[in-house]
């Protein structure tokens, strides 16, 4: 198995994420993620019904398949629709053409992909995660995880993992299956290291992959200010403070936070690679760049002595 490395795309942003993206913004944003030397891109049937997939598929198709990496996750099928509307509720700006349906059986498993390689023009994927399987452990273990196994075997695919915004599961993956990789959102970063309990030791001591999302925890940590958003929703206060006192550590330090935060992430042993949302070029850029700085020790050194961070970032 090849193990995503790096900087990795995170594809959900191309998709109309809360606001409509051009195709032509959406393009560019890929091209702009491959000049950079990106190589690895993850996507999924939830993230505009579809739409990531055809458009990462289609940016992707001038290029050589065996010179990149793309993730795609199975868990939640699209089943077509005629109710109309738009599709704002689950966060995207694309018509409702489709509805999801939770389906972690094995037959789902294989139905979903298949319907995800022919959205992406491919024959096969690198990596399939099982997505967000909360509420639905018990299928997911006993039927979704055994069908990627199949896959797996069949060369449909060539690793296997899950792809969560929590870390407990994730470590039960770790530890009693045999996941090459998991996808962990906002749960390693510089406001919430709980993944740090039990999912990077345990990966760490199986040699498992682990694929950091949500390093901004989806804005605050990206550019913190009064309504700024923390996983989604209205950051707390008590956070927004924290995270103004990192930006004011980072600023001393002549760096940027977004660096900062992006460093944190890359920076433990089990972590392989870091996926960023963008939704164009320039933003594209602008995590590239970031991820290139280079963090000084004094800023982690001072972030411990003040007490915004207990523990070190590698």
């Amino acid at each position: 198995m090849t193990t995503p490395r790096g900087l990795g795309f995170g594809a959900a942003g191309i998709a109309n994420l809360y606001t409509e993206v051009p195709e032509e913004q959406a393009h560019a944003a890929v091209a702009a993620a491959w000049d950079r030397g990106i190589r690895y891109y993850d996507t999924a049937p939830h993230y505009g019904l579809g739409l990531s997939e055809r458009r990462l598929g289609a940016a992707l198709r001038e290029h050589p398949r065996e010179e990149y990496l793309i993730s795609t996750k199975v868990g939640r099928r699209l089943e077509p629709s005629a109710g109309g509307g738009d599709d704002l509720a689950h966060g995207f700006a694309v018509p409702a053409t489709h509805r999801r349906v939770w389906d972690f059986t094995a037959d789902g498993i294989r139905r979903t992909l298949d319907a995800s390689l022919e959205r992406l023009g491919l024959d096969r994927v690198d990596i399939a995660y099982l997505h967000d399987p909360d509420d639905h452990a018990e299928q997911a273990f006993r039927e979704g995880y055994p069908a990627l196994e199949k896959l797996r075997a069949e060369g449909v695919v060539g690793a296997i993992g899950a792809g969560m915004n929590q870390a407990g599961m994730l470590a039960r993956f770790v530890r009693e299956t045999d996941v090459d990789v998991v996808l962990c959102a906002g749960r390693y970063t510089l406001l919430d290291r709980s993944a740090l309990t039990e999912l990077l030791p345990a990966a760490l001591a199986k040699g498992t992959s682990v694929v950091i999302g949500g390093a901004f925890n989806s804005g605050l940590l990206a550019d913190p200010k009064p309504g700024a958003t923390y996983n989604y929703a209205r950051a707390p206060e008590e956070l927004l403070d924290r995270a103004l006192r990192m930006k004011a550590v980072a600023d001393r330090h002549g760096i940027s936070l977004r660096a900062a935060a992006l460093a944190f992430c890359a920076a433990h042993p089990a972590v392989t690679s870091v996926l960023v949302g963008a939704r164009s070029a320039a933003e594209v850029h602008d995590c590239a760049d970031q991820f290139a700085t280079p963090v000084p020790e004094s800023f982690w050194h001072e972030l411990r002595e003040t007490g915004l961070i207990e523990e070190p970032p590698s």
